[in-house]
Formats: C-alpha cells, sequence, structure tokens
C-alpha cells in the first residue's frame, strides 16, 4: 500500500486546471460506471468533470501526486454550499473529490480527506456535508461521515444526478495542540 510520504499533498492552484480536469474525466467516467447507468453517466459527465477555477483559486482544495508528479487525486472544502453559495457560520462542504483509477485503495482519497478535516478545523469548521455519489457513500461513512438522506444534484436543465448527502461532526481541537498530538 502507498502512503501520504509518497505522494505530497499540496494546494491547488488555477494552474492546475487541465490536469484537475483530465484527473476528473480519468476516475468518474470510469468508477462511476458500476453504479450509474450508461446514459445517465454520458449526460452528467460533462457538467461533473470540468474542473472549477473559483474553487481551484479557494486555497482550500488540494491535489495528491505520484512521485512521478502525476496527478493521483484531487478534492478539497468550501464554507459554500454547492450550487447555492450559501454560508452556514461553522459548517463546510467537502467538493470534488476524485482519484485515479489506478490509484484507488492505497489512501490517496484518506490522506486528501485528513487534510481536508484538519484545515477545517484549524478554519473553526464544527461540521461538514458532503453531497456523495453513489460510489463514494462507503468510502465517506468509514470516515466518519453518516447518511443524512438521497439528494438528486441538478446538472444542466433536464438532469438530476442521484447521490448521497451525508455529514460529519467535528472535534473541537485547539489548533496549537495539533501540531503535538493532542486535542480537547
Amino acid at each position: 500500500m502507498i502512503n501520504a510520504t509518497t505522494y505530497p499533498i499540496r494546494i491547488a492552484g488555477p494552474p492546475d486546471l487541465d490536469v484537475v480536469g483530465a484527473l476528473l474525466v480519468a476516475s468518474y467516467s470510469s468508477l462511476l460506471a458500476t453504479r450509474y447507468e450508461s446514459d445517465m453517466l454520458r449526460r452528467a459527465l460533462p457538467f461533473m468533470t470540468k474542473a472549477q477555477p473559483a474553487l481551484l483559486a479557494s486555497g482550500t482544495y488540494y491535489v495528491a501526486e505520484s512521485e512521478s508528479g502525476n496527478l493521483v487525486g484531487c478534492g478539497g472544502w468550501t464554507t459554500s454550499r454547492p450550487g447555492t453559495g450559501e454560508i452556514i457560520e461553522g459548517e463546510a462542504h467537502i467538493r470534488h473529490f476524485a482519484t485515479h483509477p489506478e490509484w484507488v485503495r492505497r489512501g490517496v482519497a484518506s490522506s486528501l480527506l485528513s487534510r481536508c478535516v484538519r484545515d477545517a478545523q484549524l478554519a473553526g469548521i464544527r461540521k461538514l456535508h458532503c453531497f456523495s455519489t453513489l460510489n463514494a457513500e462507503g468510502f465517506y461513512r468509514a470516515s466518519g461521515f453518516e447518511t443524512t438522506g438521497s439528494i438528486d444534484v441538478p446538472m444542466g436543465p433536464s438532469l438530476k444526478f442521484p447521490g448521497v448527502l451525508m455529514r460529519r461532526n467535528l472535534a473541537q481541537t485547539n489548533p496549537l495542540a495539533i501540531g503535538l498530538g493532542m486535542s480537547r
């Protein structure tokens, strides 16, 4: 199994737009095919695989790279709710996670999610929300999220993509103690 020391996680930026888009295409077109009908996926992929410039410029979106510098995963969080931009103090939303199909089950997504959780806690976030695909529900559940219901994510004028609404309460931490391995 590959661990976090073999692929650095860094904050993404606008120059990553094309490589993140290519990763989203590789990931979603392959991995989602096991749980979604081909027609649904064909219509949704053009919306799902566009890297979002604002997200890449947010400072809370990350990429994981292999030793050779290839992107193997991406994902992040924002305080604004996807689709509405609504902000609720102390809450944030997991955004646009993907792992390259050749790197699934190697700890890439877990490392990215851990980075999101740590940085969100440091920013005072107490609760994370997630619009999960059907495929990723088990991953998020194993990472401490609970399923709160089904969701149909609007994608274009006549397409609603089925997913799962999830949430995770974050332990309150003392930001100075995180580096010392302590929490309160």
